[in-house]
């Protein structure tokens, strides 16, 4: 599948953001503005498979997520992956050696290590569920920034959200796939550890989602960063910037 992509800069060594559920491309602007003249090389921002502006597809697996953005990487050059939430799990997928791309480096943030059945059942149900529509913009909007957890961390005319929602026939709707919701597989924690691979971890402290703990099974030396919750990216850019010059 052919994603939409952006591309910042120039140079061999590659830097790819990827974002979460739900998310898509813009809500990496923040951070952008920020390392775009400190990256010493192309930065390349995806909207993953049935996000935002690129396509959606007929499976949703981290399988078929990872296969996408490796046709977006070059073969035989330098790979740092920067990655939220579930964008981080993709990120390791496609550095396993099945995909022909190589990833050096993953710093994932934010990053779910499991699912209880309650969280499982309900992910489910979103992805059963049809498409909303809205007679608005601004409804559709709300949806949006409810579903990704953007909600009053970005403006309902930003970039993010205009990516996040599309009209069709006079009517609006969010722009992801509903089915994007379909809950992982059981073997979710066996992807954590990709060999030839340097794994960095991080949370906000306020991150409701997933806690430094239970990053630390997997990085032993994860980081806490105090006062910021699941999107740290949109809500202190400036931080996640400083955390990538330490560790990557």
């Amino acid at each position: 599948m052919q994603l939409y992509c952006e591309q910042v800069g120039t140079g061999e060594r590659v830097l790819l953001l990827l974002h979460g559920l739900a998310g898509n491309g813009a809500v990496w602007r923040p951070l952008l503005n920020v390392i775009r003249n400190r990256w010493p090389g192309r930065i390349l921002v995806p909207d993953l498979r049935g996000h935002g502006r690129s396509p959606h597809g007929t499976h949703y697996t981290f399988g078929h997520y990872a296969a996408d953005v490796a046709d977006l990487l070059p073969a035989g050059e330098r790979v740092t992956a920067v990655a939220h939430s579930m964008g981080a799990v993709v990120a390791l997928t496609a550095a396993n050696g099945w995909y022909g791309v190589s990833i050096d480096t993953v710093l994932g943030f934010g990053v779910k290590t499991g699912f209880t059945e309650a969280e499982k059942e309900k992910a489910q149900s979103l992805a059963g569920s049809p498409v909303r529509w809205f007679d608005t913009r601004s409804e559709a909007a709300d949806r949006f920034m409810r579903l990704s957890g953007l909600k009053g961390l970005v403006k309902e005319d930003s970039e993010a959200v205009d990516a996040g929602v599309c009209q069709e026939n006079g009517r609006w709707r969010v722009a992801a796939d509903p089915r994007t919701f379909t809950p992982p597989g059981p073997a979710l924690a066996s992807l954590f550890r990709v060999e030839g691979t340097r794994l960095r971890l991080a949370c906000g402290s306020e991150d409701q989602m997933v806690s430094v703990a239970e990053l630390r099974r997997f990085d032993p030396e994860a980081v806490e960063l105090p006062g910021l919750g699941h999107n740290l990216h949109v809500q202190a850019p400036e931080a996640l910037a400083e955390l990538m010059d330490r560790l990557l």
